[in-house]
C-alpha cells in the first residue's frame, strides 16, 4: 500500500540530515568569522553588514516565486565563495571581507533552521517547515 506523502515535508531534509545541515552552517559562521578576525575585518562593517543578506524578504512582494527565488539568489554559497575567490585573485581585501559576512550570515541562517525556499511560500525551506517540528 502507498501511503500518502506530507506535502509540507516533501523535498525536505529531517532527522539525523537535518542536524547535520544545522551543525554545518554553525561550523561555516564559526570558520568565517574566524578568518573575519584573522583577515583583520572591521567588526562595525561585519555587524551593519550580517543582515544585509535578508533584505532579499522584499522579493516576497512580488509573491512567492519572486520572493523564494531573490531568498535563494542571496542565500546560497555559491556566490559570496565566488566573491572570496575574486577577493583573493584580484586582491581585494572588501570582496573577502564580504564574502565571509555573507557567509556567516548564511551559515548562522543554516544553523538557527533556515533553509533555501521551495515557491511554496517562505516557510518551506530545504530543512523543513518553519514553525513546525521537523522529524
Amino acid at each position: 500500500m502507498i501511503e500518502a506523502m506530507d506535502t509540507t515535508a516533501a523535498g525536505a531534509a529531517t532527522g539525523g540530515v537535518r542536524t547535520l545541515l544545522r551543525l554545518e552552517g554553525a561550523a561555516l559562521a564559526v570558520a568565517c568569522m574566524v578568518f573575519y578576525s584573522y583577515f583583520e575585518g572591521s567588526w562595525w562593517m561585519f555587524a551593519i553588514l550580517l543582515l544585509a543578506p535578508d533584505l532579499s524578504f522584499l522579493g516576497y512582494l512580488a509573491g512567492p516565486r519572486a520572493g523564494a527565488a531573490s531568498y535563494n539568489i542571496a542565500h546560497a554559497a555559491i556566490l559570496p565563495m565566488l566573491l572570496g575567490i575574486v577577493g583573493m585573485v584580484v586582491p581585494s581585501e572588501l570582496a573577502m571581507h564580504l564574502a565571509l559576512i555573507w557567509s556567516t550570515h548564511i551559515g548562522l541562517d543554516r544553523a538557527i533552521g533556515y533553509g533555501l525556499k521551495y515557491d511554496a511560500g517562505f516557510s518551506f525551506t530545504h530543512l523543513g517547515r518553519l514553525g513546525k517540528t521537523a522529524g
